[in-house]
């Protein structure tokens, strides 16, 4: 009886749905995490009937055919890439951004990554770096005795040395942006790897056109809503009952043919 496997690949596809809103739901606070969506799409058609063929030699054509679904699959796990609400840190090296782009960063093994996540510091030697300790490229550092550091809206990074009254520049933050950001690869600790699918890096400083502002002293939250991820919880849930009641009304039906066979 195909409702039993039909049924089958439906509950699989509601576990999957509920692991990506458990998985949203826990980063709620995260930094710059931004929340992920189960796409799913129907299996291949179980021909019964072909439309469009006559019913019998040089009669009328059948308008509507009989084809019956076998089911769902996941078709992909999509990251939303939209703005997260800034919250106000305090923070000198907390760097926000807001609009389009991502902050470059230099992986464990030197290749270029990417992050929304501004909550930057400083290490041992002034650079600044991420909460993991990666470096952010192009490499700023901070030199011992600073006691301001100022990063403008459009990247721009500044130092007051004590006992000084100019500002000492010390580098250009630039962002990243891609063709679809959907396509990059989340490798986690906030962190983003390119694909063929995201396309190519296109490097720009903050405030061109199509490219973020940078926010200092402000952190971007998670675009995670409690309430849409809850009521998504509940849909998910009905539907895995759903299927879960088809196999228990097939399995009763192939005991009704079962007991009538003997």
């Amino acid at each position: 009886m195909k409702a039993l496997s039909i049924a089958a690949t439906g509950m699989s596809a509601q576990q999957t749905n509920l692991e990506v809103i458990a998985n949203n739901i826990a980063n709620v606070n995260t930094t710059g995490f931004k929340r992920a969506r189960a796409e799913f799409s129907d299996l291949l058609y179980q021909v019964e009937r072909l439309a469009g063929t006559p019913n019998r030699a040089n009669q009328n054509i059948i308008p509507e055919g009989a084809n019956v679904g076998l089911g769902v699959r996941t078709a992909a796990i999509r990251n939303v890439h939209i703005q997260g609400a800034l919250t106000s840190t305090g923070n000198r090296f907390d760097l926000a951004l807001t609009g389009q782009g991502w902050f470059q960063i230099e992986g464990a093994a030197n290749e270029p990554v990417y992050t929304r996540a501004g909550a930057f510091n400083t290490n041992a030697l002034g650079q600044m770096v991420t909460v993991d300790g990666f470096l952010v490229t192009p490499n700023i550092t901070v030199p011992e005795g600073a006691v301001e550091v100022i990063v403008n809206q459009t990247g721009q990074v500044f130092a007051r040395l004590e006992d000084q009254i100019e500002l000492q520049e010390l580098g250009q933050l630039t962002l990243a942006t891609f063709a679809n950001d959907a396509g990059l690869k989340p490798l986690g600790n906030n962190l983003f790897a390119e694909t063929e699918a995201s396309g190519a890096a296109i490097n720009g400083v903050p405030g061109d056109p199509g490219f973020a502002t940078i926010q200092q002293g402000y952190l971007e939250a998670s675009n995670v809503d409690p309430v849409k991820e809850i009521t998504e919880l509940i849909s998910a849930q009905r539907g895995y009952e759903m299927n879960s009641k088809v196999i228990q009304a097939a399995d009763q039906m192939a005991s009704v043919v079962s007991t009538g066979l003997r």
